[in-house]
């Protein structure tokens, strides 16, 4: 049976990148690897829209959270932290556990935050060291304008510290011209990389901080990482995840060929084609239209229908993997992920499936969602 992995991530990987992937090791202290790294690094820098430096920790996406906080906070500085969903509120958590002082900017799961609210939290909380923005929610199918809200960051010292893991590659995001200091990302979401790398950006204002921030770290200090990174060799001053940079290496080539532009384009087609496609069903998406996710759809489940029994009879009976509600959304919503590598005929697989499978679990007999899905990606990119 064919296999279909529809989640936020890890996402399935191209056949070139899982050929890269299975090369054999090589010393990380030999100039080939230096070479290795500095290419995928020079690359990154084009996909993240940056000329400052990007710090690669074996670890994922969540390591470079805490790597970020930890490098430009000291003990009992203020945060404010946008909490729309589970990712915003594990960035929160995270600053907490390091003795931050966080000011939750709440807003309700499955919609986005306001920039005026962003602006208004950053008066109210003048000596914020940071600001905490999660770009795009995957546990509630919402992507959050970020220009918009930098933009209402902009005149407060704070640094903006961007959770990009499920967006960058596939939604736009231009770091240095919307003034983001920090942006973080993870290997295995849309950059096509299996898991094991986390990616973060740092501009001159967050490496001016660094040097006077006084919340303990080793692992995770950029300064020691920073100094190993050359152009033309790049090194890490602990053992790197060799394989999954082979990997990566080619999957930004991908994302380059493609373009990032006609890239983004495709996210937002295949994102318009699955709610087209879930609508046809006669579901409910859980954002509003102008705020819906290009890389993961969340949808309401029918009263009657279990998450569990719908998502096991996708898996067991129809290879299509979709994931489950994450805290206060659990047993209530199916999310459906669209990035990185998924190939029409997946979404329409997971199309198929859902319109066979609802029914056998309680909810609408409805169909015509592969045909919706049809037109919509027929179309021209949007």
């Amino acid at each position: 049976m064919q296999q279909y992995l529809l989640i936020p991530g890890p996402t399935p990987l191209p056949e070139e990148v899982l050929r890269a992937g299975a090369r054999q090791m090589i010393n990380h202290r030999d100039p080939e690897f230096g070479q290795l790294l500095a290419e995928t690094l020079a690359a990154l820098r084009r996909v993240f829209m940056t000329r400052h430096p990007i710090i690669p920790f074996a670890a994922s996406g969540t390591g470079g959270l805490e790597a970020a906080l930890v490098n430009l906070c000291s003990p009992g500085d203020e945060v404010v932290a946008v909490c729309a969903g589970a990712f915003g509120e594990r960035f929160a958590a995270i600053a907490e556990a390091f003795g931050l002082r966080v000011r939750r900017l709440e807003v309700p799961w499955g919609q986005a935050v306001d920039p005026e609210a962003v602006r208004a939290a950053l008066r109210a909380t003048p000596q914020a060291r940071v600001l905490l923005v999660t770009h795009n929610e995957t546990s509630t199918g919402v992507r959050q304008d970020l220009r918009a809200i930098a933009e209402a960051a902009r005149g407060h010292d704070a640094l903006l510290l961007a959770d990009a893991v499920s967006s960058l590659g596939a939604v736009e995001l231009r770091a240095d011209a919307w003034g983001l200091d920090v942006v973080i990302t993870g290997s295995q979401k849309a950059l096509m990389a299996p898991p094991g790398l986390a990616l973060v950006s740092v501009s001159d204002r967050a490496q001016a901080a660094m040097r006077t921030a006084r919340l303990p770290r080793f692992y995770w200090a950029f300064d020691r990482m920073l100094a190993e990174l050359g152009d033309t060799e790049a090194y890490t001053p602990f053992t790197p995840a060799i394989g999954t940079l082979y990997a990566l290496r080619e999957g930004l080539r991908l994302v380059e060929a493609e373009g990032l532009e006609a890239r983004w384009a495709r996210h937002r087609r295949t994102a318009r084609a699955v709610r087209a496609g879930l609508r046809a069903l006669g579901l409910r998406i859980v954002p509003d239209e102008p705020v819906a996710s290009e890389t993961v759809t969340a949808v309401w489940l029918p009263d009657g229908v279990a998450a569990g029994a719908l998502l096991e009879r996708l898996r067991v009976e129809h290879g299509v993997t979709l994931s489950g509600g994450q805290g206060q959304f659990r047993g209530r919503i199916v999310r459906f992920g669209h990035l990185g590598w998924v190939p029409d005929e997946a979404v329409l697989a997971g199309l198929q499936a859902l319109e066979t499978v609802l029914p056998q679990v309680g909810g609408p007999a409805a169909r015509g969602a592969v045909a919706a899905a049809r037109e919509v990606l027929a179309g021209a990119p949007a």
